[in-house]
Order: structure tokens, then C-alpha cells, then sequence
């Protein structure tokens, strides 16, 4: 889908102090916005290459981009996440294109015929989990109204940005915020009580 090109103006809110001092070059700002948003960074990379050791690396990586980058970065009125989640999204991008990233089953992963067919770390077992993850994501979505699915269903399944959401739905970028975050409040406290 393509969007109308847009004229960004300045944004209402005052750049947040942190980020103010992070692009001053003040090390200690930078270091408390990584343990802000590592987890988010990393989350959203593991769930791209479903391989923590090479998330691991790639959230590295965007750390130490926007490091080398903060002093361009330039407060538009968005989260500074988005700026650092493109950065991993583009470094993902870049992965995949070197075509290193593939689905592989290490050696140790095949059968073998001494040992238990269904032990701990069967592919059997393994599979069976993951389409009970599958089927837990799914009872939780139909708990969410209507709105709050389709809000859901564009930001993290089809990937696009609270601004992309909010022109596909024809609502603001703060009524996608409030709905993106009483649905992932909703789905969180849904599979909470599903795993107790």
C-alpha cells in the first residue's frame, strides 16, 4: 500500500531530555536509553530470525549504529524506539539479503535411532508446542473487539507504523496508540491466565 507523501512539520512536544543528552554526546544518556529499549530491539529481532544468538548480535549492532548515528538523529514527535527499531529492521533486511540468515537443523537436532523417539528435545514435541502457542495467540486475538484486532493485525502482523495504521483505519496516531496499547494490555492479561 502505498502512502500520500506527507510534509513533516515540527513536532508539539519538546524532545525528551534523554535523548536531548544522548545526541550531546553524553555517553551515560545513551547508556540509560539501551536498557530502555533493549528488550523491545531484541524482542523484535528474535521474533525475525527466531535465533537468539544472532538477535543477540543484530540488537548489538543497531545499538552500536545509533550510537554512531545519534548526533543526526533528529526528534520528529515519534518514539524513539521507531528510530531504533527501523535501524534493526534495516540491519534484518541486510542480513537476509546476504542470505546467511536460513532455518537450519543442526546435526545434533536429527534422529537417532538409540535414542528416545519423543525425548525432551524432540521435533515432535517441539512442533506440538508451537502449534499450542499458535492456538493460545489466536483464542486470545478473538478476545478483542473489533478494532482493537484490526489495529493488532496492521502493526505487528503487516508491520506498519502508528502513522501508516492510523491513515489504513482513518483514525488519528493517538487513538492507534490507545487502541494498540489496551489490546496488547488485553492480550497479555489473556494468555497470562490461559499459562496459569
Amino acid at each position: 500500500m502505498s502512502l500520500p507523501h506527507t510534509v513533516t512539520t515540527a513536532p508539539d512536544d519538546p524532545e525528551p531530555e534523554l535523548i536531548a543528552r544522548a545526541r550531546g554526546g553524553d555517553r551515560e544518556a545513551f547508556a540509560a536509553l539501551y536498557y530502555e529499549h533493549y528488550r523491545l530491539v531484541y524482542g523484535f529481532l528474535l521474533v525475525r530470525t527466531r535465533d537468539r544468538h544472532l538477535a543477540e548480535d543484530l540488537t548489538q549492532e543497531a545499538f552500536t549504529r545509533a550510537l554512531r548515528r545519534i548526533d543526526a538523529y533528529t526528534w520528529q514527535g515519534t518514539a524513539f524506539a521507531a528510530w531504533l527499531t527501523t535501524i534493526a529492521k534495516n540491519l534484518y533486511l541486510d542480513e537476509l539479503g546476504r542470505g546467511r540468515t536460513r532455518l537450519e537443523t543442526p546435526v545434533a537436532e536429527f534422529d537417532d535411532p538409540q535414542l528416545s523417539r519423543y525425548g525432551a528435545d524432540s521435533p515432535v514435541l517441539r512442533e506440538l508446542e508451537a502449534v499450542e502457542a499458535h492456538e493460545t495467540v489466536l483464542s486470545a486475538l478473538h478476545t478483542l473487539n473489533a478494532p482493537q484486532r484490526h489495529c493488532v493485525q496492521l502493526r505487528f502482523l503487516d508491520e506498519l507504523s502508528a502513522e501508516e495504521t492510523a491513515l489504513a483505519m482513518g483514525r488519528s496516531v493517538g487513538a492507534v496508540k490507545t487502541l494498540t496499547y489496551r489490546a496488547l494490555r488485553k492480550l497479555r492479561w489473556t494468555t497470562e491466565a490461559v499459562s496459569a
